[in-house]
């Protein structure tokens, strides 16, 4: 089952927001941590979280954002982070999570879904290129602070 993110959800989240880190080595300040936490939970902000639930316990998270485009008069749908504790993945949790973005974007009616994984999450990528298309573009990016 896949649902939204709930205030009494923080610490599961948390938790798995940790693993999520601990998959890709960095750390996020714990600043950073708790407001992106107020942001999923408050209805001003184009941020959205789910979580997917196993035996009655969260298993995995996803958390995507909407923004304009030059391109659509309908917004994008970024699918920001992505996460399944690894002894849950190949149970098809990924995919639902997606799919679940998939629905709420049409929901919004949303030109497209889209997301970034590093060149080196083979596993994943093999998923990804089943349920979407790889684009072309690569990304660049400044750190300005």
């Amino acid at each position: 089952m896949i649902r939204p993110i709930e205030a009494a959800d923080q610490t599961e989240w948390q938790r798995l927001w940790s693993g999520y880190q601990a998959f890709y080595k960095v750390e996020i300040e714990p600043a950073v941590t708790r407001r992106t936490f107020e942001r999923l939970l408050d209805p001003a902000e184009p941020m959205f979280a789910a979580l997917a639930m196993h035996d009655g316990r969260p298993v995995g998270l996803v958390h995507f954002l909407f923004h304009r485009s030059t391109w659509t008069s309908g917004d994008y749908c970024y699918l920001q982070d992505l996460f399944v504790e690894s002894d849950m993945r190949g149970h098809s949790i990924g995919r639902r999570l997606i799919e679940h973005v998939y629905e709420e974007a049409c929901r919004a009616e949303a030109s497209r879904v889209y997301w970034l994984t590093h060149e080196t999450n083979q596993d994943a990528m093999q998923l990804y290129d089943r349920i979407a298309d790889r684009s072309g573009f690569l990304q660049y990016r400044r750190l300005l602070n």
